[in-house]
């Protein structure tokens, strides 16, 4: 039973990230692009395991950059995560750095607004 709860937040996680990249391929269709719906959850799976264990660490290491550009780094860092999943999910296309930097930032909302909608 523990198990099953503990595991509810994470699969909610996972939803949630796999909604807002599938939302934004659907508004930037040049920006993102899945060629199956089996990469778009697993884009979302890894997207969501990057943020949890790889992100955390690159923003320690990053810490001066991020200060001297009065945190604007971290949206570059967002783009590198996101740039990242696409470079370990096949059938998950982002095109240049720049668009994965405002992918990342919609997804960055999208995720925001449905945790603060769903209550977590």
């Amino acid at each position: 039973m523990e198990a099953q709860r503990s595991l509810v937040p994470f699969v909610v996680l996972w939803a949630v990230k796999t909604l807002s990249l599938w939302v934004a391929s659907v508004l930037f269709p040049g920006a993102i692009s899945f060629h199956s719906p089996a990469a778009l959850w697993i884009s979302g799976l890894v997207l969501g395991l990057v943020n949890s264990f790889v992100k955390p660490i690159l923003l320690v290491l990053t810490l001066p950059v991020t200060v001297l550009t009065l945190g604007l780094f971290i949206l570059v860092l967002n783009g590198l995560m996101l740039m990242l999943v696409a470079w370990l999910v096949p059938g998950f296309f982002i095109p240049d750095l720049w668009s994965g930097v405002g992918i990342a930032l919609f997804v960055s909302v999208f995720t925001f607004l449905v945790n603060s909608l769903i209550g977590r």
